[in-house]
Order: structure tokens, then C-alpha cells, then sequence
């Protein structure tokens, strides 16, 4: 699984014209499943995105986790961080995992995170979405479970 992480002061997801989910202060994370993803990459992403010390502290030092600040996560599929773009001039998303398998691993990342105390907002699996946001800082992150140690 690979994540664009961004830290936010407000974030929300529209899917026709009706918002369907919204955040103040937390992380706006934009998910992709690849093939051969399974759990324990939902459960690393889940960990990772939790305390990540992302958010600053009383000196304004990155120190403090999504955790620690008791932010939110707005939490959205989205195939196109998987793509290649190293031939031609049309990204390639072979890499992509099949939408049933997608949607599984999309949801138990949202479960895991909601298991953990995060609140967890998403927008609609495979549904053609705007996102609105206000980057803080701005801070983003591109978090991949293959990259584990």
C-alpha cells in the first residue's frame, strides 16, 4: 500500500456535489492498493499514520503524532499514487490491486485506524471525488508498507 500523507488544518471529500466527509486539524491521506497487498500492510500503514511525530510541538519541532493531537484522518482511495510513469507519456497502473481486493484492504486500513481511537472520515470507493484542503506547513509524505524494515 502507498499513502500521500498530508498534514492539515481542514480537509473534506465531495462526491456529487454532496460532501461526504470532513476534517479539521489532522491528516488527509490518499491511499492505493497494490497487488499483493494484505493486512499486515493495512496494519503498517495504520501504525505509521498514527505516530508519525508529523505535528509540532511547543518549540514548533515536528515531536508530536496524529495521536498525541487527537486529530482526524480523512482517508481516500486513490489507485493513481500506484501509477508508473517512467514510459511514455500515459501512466501505467498495473501495479494497481483488482477493486474487490482494493476496497477490503481500503476499509480494514479505515477500521484499523478507528480501532486505534482515530476518527476516520472517507470518501466513496471508485466514485470520481473532489477533495478540498488546506495543506499545513505544508507537510506531505509518501508512506509505502513495502519500504518496512
Amino acid at each position: 500500500m502507498k499513502a500521500v500523507v498530508q498534514r492539515v488544518s481542514r480537509a473534506s471529500v465531495e462526491v456529487e456535489e454532496k460532501i461526504v466527509g470532513r476534517i479539521d486539524a489532522g491528516l488527509l491521506v490518499l491511499v492505493g492498493v497494490a497487488k499483493g497487498d494484505g493486512d499486515a500492510d493495512g496494519r503498517y500503514l495504520a501504525e505509521k499514520i498514527r505516530t508519525l511525530r508529523i505535528f509540532s510541538d511547543e518549540q514548533g519541532k515536528m515531536n508530536r503524532s496524529l495521536q498525541d493531537i487527537g486529530g482526524s484522518v480523512l482517508l481516500v482511495s486513490q489507485f493513481t499514487v500506484l501509477a508508473r510513469t517512467a514510459n511514455g507519456r500515459r501512466p501505467s497502473f498495473d501495479d494497481a490491486a483488482p477493486p474487490d481486493e482494493a476496497k477490503r484492504l481500503y476499509e480494514r486500513l479505515a477500521a484499523e485506524l478507528r480501532a486505534h481511537g482515530i476518527a476516520v472520515e472517507t470518501g466513496v470507493f471508485a466514485a470520481h471525488m473532489t477533495v478540498d484542503l488546506l495543506n499545513d506547513g505544508p507537510v506531505t509524505f509518501v508512506l509505502d508498507s513495502r519500504d518496512r524494515a
